[in-house]
């Protein structure tokens, strides 16, 4: 368990660990306080956004958006490396979360799948939003990749923790997807690697001849069950709010929104009208029409939904 450090520690042990940190606006007084709570913190989640371009995306994830207000997250990594500080306190990044994925960053211990959203993490994480498209294509460069690295050491030395301490929105939230494009196993690795330094470490020079960075593993692909999935789409739309009857909703709305053809707003595990109607709108792409179009998915139009944007379908 660990309090919050001071803003301008925040930034202090960033800049010390060779990042090149960017502070814009108000970001030390940015937050959702009034909201809830904010600590205490037990580690640090890492995001991608979604979105293209540093200028926009640094916006959007300090303003927010429709349904869902700024900060977004505490820092945003650009594909150039540098850490833009857009809030501190509490921050819209997290959501709910699995209890017992808390419990084994606490104790920091492996890891088990998240099947629950339970418990508050926008209290409990530092977060990191970084620039990227999270279709599986979209590249992470080196320095990008080693930015999140540094960010998360640095905490992590700050306050004690280990690697462990580390997860990816996806290890937390059922349905989640982000980061995708890297594994958190492997980052973990990285991350252990430099907070076992015993101090930070600048970055190493550029050569005259850089190589290339060696890949990170692919990513497993998210599984989603087709008669679980039919059976939230058949009784989502009747319901109020936006209950989460089945996490690999989540999946196929993202794969949606990839798509264009849902917002991203409504994506958010609910199988409702909007989905209903953005997934209609696939079948048709997919050459279906009449009753064949009716929201629901199928097994050929899913697999084909799955094969474009990085899902697997089980019966």
């Amino acid at each position: 368990m660990a309090q919050p450090m001071p803003a301008s520690t925040f930034a202090s042990i960033l800049r010390a660990e060779g990042l090149t940190v960017v502070e814009v606006g108000d970001w030390e007084t940015h937050n959702r306080n009034s909201k809830g709570p904010w600590g205490p913190v037990h580690g640090v989640m890492i995001h991608h956004t979604v979105t293209k371009g540093s200028k926009d995306t640094v916006e959007i994830c300090r303003k927010g958006y429709s349904g869902l207000p700024g900060p977004l997250c505490h820092g945003v990594i650009t594909k150039d490396g540098r850490v833009h500080l857009v809030g501190y306190g509490r921050a819209n990044h997290a959501g709910l979360g699995d209890d017992e994925v808390l419990r084994a960053v606490i104790d920091e211990k492996a890891l088990p799948a998240d099947n629950e959203a339970t418990v508050d993490g926008n209290r409990h994480f530092y977060g990191f939003e970084c620039e990227n498209l999270g279709d599986g294509k979209d590249p992470w460069p080196a320095a990008q990749l080693e930015a999140i690295e540094r960010v998360s050491a640095a905490i992590c030395r700050h306050h004690g923790w280990s690697d462990r301490s580390v997860i990816g929105h996806l290890e937390w939230q059922p349905g989640k997807v982000d980061p995708r494009g890297f594994t958190m196993a492997n980052m973990r690795a990285r991350i252990a690697d430099r907070v076992d330094d015993d101090k930070p470490t600048a970055p190493k020079p550029a050569t005259p001849k850089p190589t290339a960075p060696k890949p990170l593993p692919t990513p497993a692909k998210p599984v989603v069950d087709l008669s679980q999935l039919v059976a939230a789409a058949r009784s989502n739309p009747a319901r109020s709010g936006t209950p989460v009857t089945y996490s690999g909703v989540r999946t196929v709305e993202v794969a949606l929104v990839d798509a264009g053809l849902l917002e991203k707003k409504y994506s958010d595990g609910h199988f409702g009208t909007s989905t209903i109607t953005a997934y209609r709108a696939w079948q048709r792409r997919c050459g279906y029409s009449g009753s064949d179009a009716d929201g629901i998915p199928g097994r050929t139009s899913l697999t084909k939904l799955g094969d474009k944007y990085g899902f697997r379908v089980v019966a």
